[in-house]
Order: C-alpha cells, then structure tokens, then sequence
C-alpha cells in the first residue's frame, strides 16, 4: 500500500509541478500523430542502396528512443524511403532531430573565424557604433581524458556557452582595435609615441589563392602543391574555396539549413549549427561508424571524484582510436585553430574541441556543459552516423488507426475477463476469493500507477497490443494465486492445522510461483528486444504486470493469508472460508466420521499433528525443513 501512495503521490505531484497527467499517453493506432517521410540523396545523381536505407532506418529508429518516445514506427517504403510515425503532437526538436540524419564526420579545421552579428542601424545624430570585431573569441570546448589526467601542455581557454547550449568552438581573431591621434595637441607636451601596429591573424585571402569565378556548393579540384596530409594549409588553396567561402553566410539561417551533401575527399567550408562560426575543414580523417559509443556523463578528477562539471565521452573502434590517435598527434602542437577537430552532421559543426595532446580509443569533450546539453550533443553524436543523407519529402498528421473505439472493446475485454476470474474465485474459494480481489485491485492500481509514472518520465504510450498484455497479466495473477491457495488446501488434507498449511504450502509454491514468472518474463524480455512495433508494447506492459505480480504475492496475498489463518472464521475452519477440513477430505476429518465421531476441533487437530510428527521421528523416518520448522513454531504458541 505504501508502494502505491508513494506512486500516485509522486504523480500528483509532477501533474502540478511538471507535465504529468493522470492518464497514459496513446499510440499511433489509439491517438494518432504525425508521420515524417525521408527521401535519400545520393551523391553524383546514383542510387541509394536498400541495405544502406534499412540500416539507416535502424539508426533512426535507435535515435528516436533515445529521446524517449515509445511506439514510434520507423518503416521502410519501396526500399527507398523511411517512413517515422510519432505518437501525439511531435515537437520540433523531435522533428529536427529525425530530419538531421546526415553522415557523421569528423574534419580537421583549417580555418576559423567569428560571424559578424549583423550592424545594427545607424544613430541620426551621427555617432558611430564601436566596432564589434576586435574582441578575440575565447577558445570553446577541449578534449580531456578520460581518466582524468592533467593535459600535458599549456592550460586552455575557458570554454563558452553557444546559442544552442553546446560549447562554441574556437576562431581566430578577425582584426585590431583601431587607435585615433588626438586632435590638437597641446604645444608644450611632448609628441606621443607611436603605437605599435596590431598583430592580426592572417586572413583567408592572404592564405589561399581564391578563384575568380565561385562555386555554388563545396570547392571542386585538387590544390597545388599537393597536401602532405588532412592539416596542410596547401588545402586553403583549392579552386572556388575562397569564393564558396565568401559567398557563405552563417548569420542567415536558410544557409545554415544542413543537407550538404560533402565529399570526404575534399575540404568544406560549412558553418556552426548556431552560426557563430564560420569554418574551412580539412578533409574527413573518420566516420560516424568508428565511432562506438557516445554518452554524456560527470567529469572526475585524476583521484576519480566526480567533479561535477558534465563532459561527452566518447569510444572509438580499433580502426577508429588508430586514426584518432593520428590525427591528435598532429594537430596538438599545431596553433589555434587548427589544433582543433571538428564533428560535422548534416554538414554543420556540432562541436569543434581543441587538443593539447595525443589520444587513443577513449576522450572525453569538456566544455561549459548543462546536464540537457551534454545529453544533446551526445545523441547527436551517436546516433548521427547514418549511411546516407535525407531531405524530408512530407510531414503530415495522421488519424489514430483503431481510434477511442477499440480502446473501448479492449477495456470491455479486460473487465469481463477480470469480473469472470473474481467470480470463479468467489465459488471455489469462497471468503479467500475476497484475497484475490484485494489482490488484483492492488495490482491494478501498481500497474496504472507505474503506466503514469512512465508515461511522464520515459514518454511511454499505451497501445491495444499493450492492453492485451495488460488483460494476460490478469490471468498470470490469478494463476499465482491458485498456485499458492492449492498448495494450502493440500496441506489441510494432509491433516496439518490452517496456520501449518499455510507456511508449508507457501514453501511448496513459491519456488514454482517465481520459476513461472521468470519464464513469462524472459519471454517478454525476447519479445522486447527481437520485435518491432506494437508487438513491442505488448512485451512491455506484460514485464511489467509479470514483475508486479510478484511483488503483490510475495509482499501482499501470503502475509495477509497468514494473518486470516488466525482468525477464528478462517482458522477455525469455517465452512464458507475455503478452508474447511471436512468439506476438502481431510485425513483426520475422515477418519473421525468414518467412526462416527463428532469433527474435531483445531486443538484437536494440532495435538494430531504433533503426534503424528513424532511418530515419525521415533519410527527412524525424517522430516523435512518445513516440516520441522512448523513444528516448533506451532509447539511455541501451543505452550
């Protein structure tokens, strides 16, 4: 009971302090939603194959449970496109989320520098603006790791918070803050000295040859001299770059929209995904798919103590931490920024961390991370590692397949079922069945309970396959319980008081109790994890009704039976209790009235009992640990 006001408290109070309702969300076939269609692109006008469209499915499919939605469909059409079906209204972070399904990448920067916010509008009264481009950015998030140790190198710049609650990559310094002689210097001061000139970074044009006629996408040719490797500045000076470069901007968010579809060969001139920066990268050096893990956790120190500040770990394959490990040998002695590699989805910089020293298989990315964005950037790593590109063909709503009509019949279904098991109950059992209508309503409000909390917390949605396993489970409840009433009327057969039958037939039937739920359970675990769709949901709910029915059995039906059996009605053995020795053949009920003999009483019966227990003690025969047990507990309350 405690289990249960702790549920519905919890509940209660996120429907007043966060978005939890007191009824489970609906799926696709119940409530309906909005269906998504993803259209490949393939590169040079070729085909995309199927296997590359299923295996892309399946990573959609992993990225949008990742976000908590159950009974999402993620389905294949014609072999080419990917049909996702959201329950419910779809935000638009889930919308962008599915529709950002591009390669992952991960380039090397040649080059970096802040967007220009755009001017604000001229005073009238003549005065001029201070320039905004003189402030030299601060450095933006820094791979650790992930052991904690202290870089070798210098220490990093402290990280910024970007727009989107990813740390902002670094960029170089644009220009100099410009000085102005005074107007009219006074005659007897002397002339001041002149100040040194501003160093400045070197710009794109002065580090690359740009072409005369730009190019509407990513630079085409090869440069000259050849480059030695991904970081060689040779590549700034590839045919159309610095033209594609000026062309860009990232202030405009139409050009920012991602779907570039990049060749790897080649270098790219892309923006950050919240348009701060504008990058030219190198080369790709490796795929999404070397990368095999990426979780966003807590940092710790080289001690292992949590320093509270969030990272995103990530964990390369072998060929994967081979080539990583390359790369951050390189680019660590290199100067900013192209000591800095990029991760680039749908053609746009996610996170782009500066490296002070070598890495392997594991790093962790620091920067001024919430708990939210850590977990963001990390799903966006990990599941960004799709083998095609997409552009959303249509987005529409779409009707519930069922409808409120069908979730009407089930409930029906379930009610009748629940109404014919508490009637059988009622005639076999007599007074115990009320043990099992207490039973299942407990467990029915477990379960509606956990169904809300669920709901809330992980996003789960209730569909018609689900309320099938949600009716199953009324009868594996009700078989729990037969089990265990049985094995007590067996015991009271066999001559034994209610208080010895109950604790000898709760030994016998709960081994047999906890192997059939197991068995149910691990079917349902098999189901969940090899099915797909609603058969999904179905594994769901019965998992976890089996789990429930345990908990109820163990912590509800046996204790309280227990406690009935000192009763004087049930102990007593009462004719309408259910356990009345006569009415179920007793051997000691038979032999007295096979004597003629009046029934006997339950002291009658306890005095049998002992005797009988040692007689077979004194005849050299053995008794089990039940046996024994319920002996001295039943001769302690005779004494």
């Amino acid at each position: 009971m405690l289990v249960v006001v702790a549920l519905f408290a919890a509940v209660g109070a996120g429907s007043i302090w966060s978005t939890a309702k007191w009824s489970p969300g609906l799926a696709l076939d119940l409530e309906g939603g909005t269906q998504v269609v993803l259209t490949p692109r393939a590169t040079a006008g070729g085909t995309v194959p199927p296997e590359q469209v299923q295996r892309a499915a399946d990573i959609i499919r992993q990225r949008v449970d990742a976000t908590g939605l159950s009974e999402t469909e993620v389905q294949v059409q014609g072999g080419q496109n990917i049909s996702v079906s959201i329950p419910g209204q779809a935000t638009r972070e889930q919308l962008d989320l599915i529709s950002q399904s591009a390669q992952l990448r991960m380039r090397v920067v040649l080059y970096a520098e802040p967007v220009t916010p755009p001017a604000a509008p001229t005073p009238t009264d003549g005065a001029s603006a201070a320039p905004t481009d003189g402030a030299t950015p601060t450095d933006g998030a820094t791979a650790t790791p992930t052991d904690g140790a202290t870089p070798t190198d210098g220490a990093t710049a402290s990280p910024t918070q970007s727009a989107d609650g990813a740390a902002a990559p670094a960029a170089l310094q644009a220009a100099g803050t410009a000085t102005t002689a005074p107007a009219e210097p006074a005659p007897a001061e002397p002339a001041p000295a002149e100040p040194a000139p501003a160093t400045t970074p070197p710009s794109l044009a002065e580090l690359a040859t740009p072409a005369a006629t730009p190019g509407p996408g990513q630079p085409t040719g090869t440069p000259s001299p050849a480059p030695t490797d991904a970081s060689d500045q040779s590549w700034l000076s590839t045919p159309d770059l610095a033209a594609v470069y000026d062309n860009l901007d990232c202030s405009d968010p139409a050009q920012r929209s991602g779907g570039v579809v990049d060749d790897p060969a080649r270098p790219l001139v892309t923006c950050s995904q919240d348009g701060l920066t504008k990058y030219v990268l190198g080369p790709a050096e490796l795929e999404g798919t070397d990368l095999t893990s990426a979780v966003s956790a807590q940092a710790t120190n080289s001690q292992g103590f949590n320093t509270g500040a969030w990272v995103v770990r990530l964990k390369f394959n072998g060929p994967g931490a081979d080539a990583f490990s390359a790369l951050t040998t390189r680019i660590s002695t290199l100067e900013p920024p192209r000591n800095q590699f990029a991760a680039v989805l749908d053609g746009l910089v996610v996170t782009a961390p500066s490296v002070d020293q070598r890495f392997g298989a594991d790093v962790d990315i620091e920067g001024d991370f919430t708990r939210e964005s850590a977990e963001a950037l990390a799903q966006q790593l990990q599941f960004g590692a799709l083998p095609v590109s997409f552009t959303v063909q249509t987005e529409d709503q779409v009707s519930a397949t069922l409808g409120s009509e069908q979730l009407r019949n089930g409930l029906i279904a379930g009610i009748v079922g629940l109404v014919l098991v508490v009637a059988y109950s009622l005639v076999q059992y007599r007074a115990l069945g009320l043990v099992t209508i207490g039973s299942l309503l407990l467990a029915a409000a477990l379960n509606y309970g956990v169904l809300l909390l669920l709901s809330w917390l992980q996003g789960f949605r209730l569909s018609l396959a689900g309320i099938a396993g949600l009716i199953v489970a009324i009868g594996v409840t009700a078989d729990s319980f037969i089990l265990f009433f049985e094995r007590v009327r067996d015991e009271i057969r066999d001559g034994r008081i209610l208080s010895s039958a109950v604790e000898a037939g709760w030994h016998r039937a709960r081994r047999t109790i906890l192997v059939s739920d197991a068995v149910s359970l691990l079917s349902a675990v098999v189901l969940y994890v090899l099915a797909v769709g609603n058969v999904r949901g179905f594994a769901y709910t019965l998992g976890i009704t089996t789990i429930i029915d345990v908990l109820i059995v163990v912590l509800f039906t046996h204790p309280v039976v227990a406690l009935l059996a000192r009763t004087k009605f049930f102990g007593g053995g009462h004719k309408w209790s259910g356990f009345d020795p006569e009415h179920l053949g007793s051997v000691v009920a038979r032999h007295a009235l096979h004597r003629g003999e009046r029934r006997p009483t339950v002291a009658e019966l306890r005095a049998a009992e002992r005797e009988k227990a040692r007689s077979t003690a004194g005849a050299g025969g053995g008794q089990d640990e039940a046996d024994r047990t319920t002996g001295r507990d039943e001769d302690g309350a005779g004494s």
